[in-house]
């Protein structure tokens, strides 16, 4: 599984959508500054979870959000107090079918995090003195409870809990994340090739923060293990269908990126978990060359509306290969990201490429101009440290024109020479 464009609002508007950046409009983070091109979740594109709501479903949505452009004057919170906003509020018509709502645009002091409820205007969000994945996890518990008659318990349900955690700052944890972490050596969690070494910016950055980052997965981890549980406790886990997942990866320093938003495996690969109690069969799959786009169409095939997925959508199904291990499935994804917030500038920047089990070709933009080509053998290269890149390599020539197709298909006008 990757995060075809693997950056926070680009890869949520993914995943509500199935659509590519060119259908949803959404190519870079939303905040003031992408604000000026428009940049933001289209009100009028129909996500899966406005699929389900015509469907009679009672939806749910906890946490970050992050597809809602700020406006003046605005909301006086620490994430807007810089040169950027980030933080909105978002109105109810612009909620894709959620009819509970507690939730946040962007907000990253997880320690003490922000939220707006269901009925709150924009000025009356609330502060809580308590680590964001445990709150939210509490808030998933009682919506299974229906405490407060937040959902009609006599209709189906859909939940969205999006955890902010893993993601900077790392060391807000509780302690009780950390402890199993505080006597491990830390050159035994320093191995991987492409960590730079000590005494470097990224070196050294990477062994500030692996252990908290650890401790964040850690908690995150025994989250979703209460939502599980709270799922059996209310007798609704023999027929819900979990996916787990996340927007992107980090690089932590790896490969000197300080985070996402670049081409390397750590950026762009992602966990993806799915259960359905007694018809998907546990095991692990590394086969199946998924993309964000198809999650929609896959989720609403499992579901029972195959039917209602629109035409518009990028992605596609492979609800019978989740369901019987058998079946076509890809064999690349296609992927762009670190976009200019200009759309007449999209063409000109940041990177594409295509990934197959084994290779991955991409093309990075230099900020002279021009492209730096990269191909890595995943298999026998996994750290990414040797570009064996030339233009008569076999694979540049089977990938390059697959990755042709694909810019053109999704209209996207950047030129590979």
């Amino acid at each position: 599984m990757v995060s075809n464009n693997p950056i926070c609002s680009p890869a949520r508007a993914t995943l509500l959508t199935g659509t590519y950046p060119n259908k949803n409009g959404v190519h870079c983070n939303v905040n003031s500054k992408s604000a000026v091109y428009g940049v933001e979740l289209p009100a009028n594109i129909v996500c899966w979870s406005d699929v389900l709501k015509e469907q009679g479903y009672s939806n749910g949505y906890i946490g970050k959000w992050h597809l809602d452009a700020p406006h003046q004057p605005y909301i006086p919170c620490k994430n807007n107090e810089g040169d950027i906003a980030w933080n909105e509020w978002t109105p109810f018509e612009r909620r894709h079918g959620f009819d509970y709502w507690y939730s946040y645009g962007t907000y990253d002091y997880h320690d003490r995090p922000m939220y707006w409820d269901t009925k709150a205007p924009r000025d009356s969000f609330q502060f809580v003195n308590q680590w964001g994945p445990e709150h939210e996890a509490d808030k998933a518990i009682d919506f299974f409870k229906n405490k407060g008659n937040v959902r009609n318990t006599s209709a189906p349900f859909s939940l969205v809990i999006s955890i902010n955690p893993p993601h900077e700052p790392y060391n807000t944890a509780p302690a009780k994340y950390h402890e199993p972490y505080n006597n491990i050596p830390i050159d035994s969690l320093v191995t991987d090739a492409n960590i730079p070494p000590a005494d470097t910016k990224m070196g050294d950055e990477y062994r500030k923060d692996v252990k908290n980052y650890y401790a964040n997965i850690t908690g995150v981890d025994a989250q979703i293990g209460r939502i599980l549980q709270a799922l059996k406790e209310n007798k609704l886990l023999d027929n819900t269908i979990v996916l787990f997942t996340a927007d992107h990866g980090n690089c932590l320093g790896k490969h000197n990126e300080h985070s996402k938003n670049n081409i390397y495996e750590e950026s762009l690969r992602v966990p993806l978990l799915v259960y359905w109690k007694g018809r998907i069969k546990p095991c692990i799959d590394d086969e199946l060359l998924i993309s964000m786009p198809d999650i929609y169409p896959t989720l609403l095939d499992l579901a029972g509306y195959k039917k209602n997925i629109p035409a518009t959508v990028d992605g596609k199904s492979y609800a019978s290969y989740f369901l019987s291990r058998q079946g076509n499935k890809p064999s690349e994804q296609f992927i762009l990201g670190a976009l200019s917030y200009d759309q007449k500038q999209i063409k000109h920047s940041g990177f594409r490429s295509v990934r197959t089990k084994q290779y991955k070709l991409a093309y990075v933009t230099k900020k002279g101009g021009g492209l730096e080509p990269y191909l890595f053998n995943l298999q026998t290269d996994p750290f990414e440290l040797n570009n064996i890149y030339r233009a008569d390599h076999p694979m540049v020539k089977k990938l390059l024109p697959r990755l042709q197709y694909w810019l053109q298909k999704t209209g996207d006008r950047f030129a590979i020479p």
